[in-house]
């Protein structure tokens, strides 16, 4: 009996803490809405400042090609609609909270230089006016005089009809527009000419690694190697090796004695078999030496390789932006059961219940290609630590941005893991 008050105290007080936490984030909605429209300009200045000696981003510039002026257009374009939508969140959740500051007055004043540098009209000045007003008078809550600002706000966001019908009658008119035909041939091939740098570029990037290292061993750090580690050197870099050449010796002998008492040949004398083996054992030697200066020679190329790899990112900070943009392109496609599809693989090979097998074998294999010898007790800790932290990575990244996104494809995911 005494357990159901005792439930519903708990309750009760879960409520209460949810409660609270939705009060402190709704009177912390301004700060968080201006701070948001804050960020998103000082990209925008960023932009300005790397490709446009701190001028204004134009779209018929022809200091870049035309690719990556239209992706630096989009950066552009999707920045400015984050800035005047957390603006006008901002407005609104002003005019109902009020708490502005004169910190809040600077932020607004950058955002609206940004703003209206790239607007017909001015979008925010009478927001800075009432902002002013507000500070002045010293009042934790905006005037009457910010009720014009709000109503501003919603009519540009909503317009005099619904917004499917304006867009409605605005793709009419593009249809009919003589243009209209040269405008699409012009985005076909913008868009031709940013999928085949894109292209080019991941190509490039998986290339020069590879042809760098093999280029690099083969003909410079290999020679070098056995100049310098002469056969009568350490055969052997680690115990592994060691103990792999004497598993093929024995099974070797072995064989020869299985051999010997199976045939109806004459027997093989003890001397040849044991001269048998050692001219295996010379065999196994030198192969295992040309794999120790393999190995070698593969910490030195893939030191070579990582270095032209990330050269190649310091040089190609154009080509960087088109393949991001070409990438986004390409997930942002897909239907929401496809990403939910894609989330489900990888997550289940990187950090499902078989993935363990299949990072023991990747440490494995990399062990052997530098030399090292494979500890066991280390390999077992990266594969109880690592997996956790990428799925913990995958999870946030899916609470906080994916279903930001893209919430039903969310929803499809959690559908398909059920």
């Amino acid at each position: 009996m005494t357990s159901i008050p005792n439930n519903q105290g708990y309750l009760l007080a879960n409520v209460k803490v949810h409660l609270h936490n939705m009060h402190r984030r709704f009177l912390n909605t301004p700060e968080r809405a201006l701070e948001q429209a804050y960020k998103a300009v000082l990209k925008i200045k960023e932009l300005e400042q790397e490709y446009y000696s701190g001028e204004k981003i134009e779209t018929t510039s022809r200091k870049h090609t035309p690719y990556v002026t239209s992706c630096l257009h989009a950066n552009l374009d999707k920045n400015l609609n984050i800035a005047k939508l957390r603006l006008t969140e901002f407005k609104a959740s002003s005019f109902v909270l009020g708490n502005l500051t004169s910190h809040h007055l600077s932020q607004v004043k950058i955002v609206d230089e940004v703003l209206t540098r790239y607007a017909p009209t001015d979008i925010s000045s009478t927001l800075v006016d009432t902002t002013k007003t507000t500070i002045k008078n010293g009042s934790d809550r905006a005037y009457p005089s910010t009720v014009n600002v709000r109503t501003e706000s919603v009519a540009d966001k909503t317009g005099a009809v619904p917004r499917s019908i304006g867009r409605t009658i605005n793709r009419i008119k593009k249809d009919f527009n003589p243009q209209a035909e040269a405008e699409v041939l012009q985005q076909f091939r913008t868009s031709r000419t940013k999928t085949l740098i894109a292209v080019k570029f991941l190509v490039i990037l998986i290339a020069v690694p590879l042809v760098t290292q093999q280029v690099s061993k083969h003909l410079l750090i290999s020679p070098i190697v056995e100049h310098f580690r002469v056969t009568q050197s350490q055969v052997f870099l680690n115990y592994e090796m060691k103990e792999e050449a004497m598993r093929e010796l024995q099974s070797f002998e072995e064989g020869l004695r299985f051999n010997n008492l199976i045939t109806t040949s004459p027997a093989l004398a003890p001397e040849v078999i044991e001269q048998e083996v050692k001219e295996k054992a010379t065999e196994l030697a030198q192969e295992y030496h040309q794999k120790s200066n393999s190995a070698i020679s593969n910490v030195f190329a893939d030191l070579i390789a990582v270095t032209a790899f990330i050269f190649v990112l310091l040089i190609s900070k154009k080509q960087i932006i088109a393949l991001k943009s070409f990438m986004d392109e390409i997930v942002y496609g897909l239907s929401d059961s496809a990403k939910a599809f894609i989330i489900i693989l990888f997550t289940d090979i990187f950090v499902g219940f078989h993935s363990p097998h299949g990072w023991e074998v990747i440490l494995e294999g990399i062990s052997s290609h530098l030399g090292i010898a494979a500890n066991r007790s280390a390999i077992f800790l990266f594969i109880a630590t690592f997996p956790v932290i990428l799925d913990t990575i995958f999870k946030y990244w899916i609470f906080r941005y994916l279903s930001r996104i893209s919430p039903s494809a969310v929803a499809t995911l959690r559908n398909m893991n059920e």
